[in-house]
């Protein structure tokens, strides 16, 4: 049964309901069901863990987490032992969705490109491969990852390309198949990681959205072929399941969904894109009404809840231990857009939030990211075990929904500092 909670305060309207709950496969619109905040003054507070919820992610039938395991830092900052105990504890808690990627680990480079794949798969040999569900992502347009294809100085989101990675995904990841495959950036150009406006002057030429999607119809259709006249179970022996976006825009969403009607191709059920405290209107302004269950039921895959770590606090001191280990400093140039802009006043507004109603930054940013209606997993990444225990108890104890008077505050926060992160 769906329900609805109302958030107050989008960007650029009134306050909106909408279902958590995804469409089933047969697109039978959801039952809502009103929930009323209370008239009563309340304060956030703690409450003993509870149970991590699921959702169904778009029109698939896959039961998702609503947390996702990130695992961008595989084989950069995290060792195999680590991201083992990191992968573990995430899956003795609830968590059954993993996010990776062919470019991963971050920062891209030829030396470790990979090895994030691998580390996973070393863990996969001992789990029950049907309890895990493993999302990836094929790379957009580059022309300086070259490395990643045997004979290719772009990367394009053609048919070569998506049957390469796919095959080396499933090579490096030693399963049969993968349960969403996901574009991690457009081939055509569009503003990404801290781009905001559209630079009409950069248009560039780019791979037809039904040329995409029929890519990967031959690949799923290749799995079921392979079994002849055997019944198809799809989770398997198909190589890719479903499909998704990343990085993608209303434009892109509503290019993709209708090609696929038309041509009758594989629908995308997700998109992975960035959203926090610190970057809201990007999904908010049109996104968010593309992908609602009862128009394209797309389900949001969030990355970034905590601002790259910004919101954690831990940059506010840069001479602090935590500023000093964090990615934000150990890679130059990753991420500026939270450290050039004023996305650093910002946190600071957000810390006060924080603190008047007692909660830590991590609760407050992962709670406002757990309850948005719109929001199907958010993705959380961790370097250490610690890391993701306070990720996943922000999630289980932080009270559900928050309450109204910190809501009320970070929307004051929100129209001050809209999007303060763009560059």
């Amino acid at each position: 049964m769906a329900s609805i909670v109302t958030i107050p305060a989008f960007p650029c309207n009134k306050a909106c309901s909408f279902s958590r709950h995804g469409l089933s496969r047969r697109y039978k619109p959801p039952t809502f069901i009103s929930r009323t905040w209370r008239s009563t003054p309340i304060s956030a507070k703690l409450k003993e863990k509870t149970a991590l919820e699921y959702r169904k992610l778009g029109d698939s039938d896959l039961n998702i987490s609503e947390i996702t395991l990130g695992t961008m830092t595989f084989g950069e900052q995290n060792t195999e032992k680590e991201a083992h105990e990191i992968l573990s504890y995430a899956f003795e808690h609830g968590i059954n969705a993993l996010d990776t990627a062919e470019a991963y680990p971050i920062p891209m480079k030829k030396e470790t490109q990979g090895k994030t794949d691998l580390y996973i798969a070393s863990w996969l040999k001992s789990q029950p491969r049907d309890k895990v569900i493993l999302a990836t992502k094929v790379c957009g347009y580059s022309e300086r990852s070259g490395y990643m294809r045997e004979n290719a100085k772009v990367l394009r989101v053609d048919a070569a390309n998506i049957r390469e990675s796919v095959e080396k995904s499933l090579k490096r990841l030693n399963t049969d198949y993968i349960d969403l495959f996901q574009i991690h950036w457009p081939d055509r150009y569009v503003p990404l990681f801290g781009e905001f406006f559209y630079d009409p002057l950069k248009w560039r030429p780019s791979i037809p959205f039904v040329e995409q999607l029929k890519a990967f119809q031959e690949l799923i259709d290749e799995g079921k072929d392979s079994l002849n006249d055997i019944i198809w179970n799809a989770s398997e022996h198909t190589q890719v399941r479903y499909i998704g976006v990343s990085n993608e825009t209303s434009y892109g969403v509503m290019e993709f969904v209708h090609a696929a009607k038309v041509e009758g191709l594989p629908k995308i059920v997700s998109i992975q894109n960035s959203y926090s405290l610190l970057v809201r209107c990007h999904f908010e302004i049109d996104l968010v009404e593309v992908c609602h269950p009862n128009n394209y039921n797309i389900g949001l895959l969030a990355y970034s809840p905590l601002g790259g770590g910004a919101l954690t606090g831990k940059y506010l001191d840069l001479n602090s231990e935590a500023a000093k280990r964090g990615r934000l400093n150990l890679f130059p140039g990753y991420m500026e857009r939270y450290n050039r802009s004023i996305a650093k006043e910002a946190t600071l507004e957000c810390q006060k939030v924080a603190k008047k109603h007692g909660l830590s930054m991590v609760q407050l940013a992962l709670g406002f990211a757990r309850d948005r209606p719109f929001m199907t997993s958010s993705i959380v990444g961790a370097t250490s075990v610690d890391q993701l225990k306070e990720d996943i108890d922000a999630f289980m104890t932080t009270e559900r929904p928050l309450p109204a008077e910190v809501m009320a505050d970070i929307e004051t926060t929100f129209k001050r500092y809209k999007d303060p992160a763009i560059l």
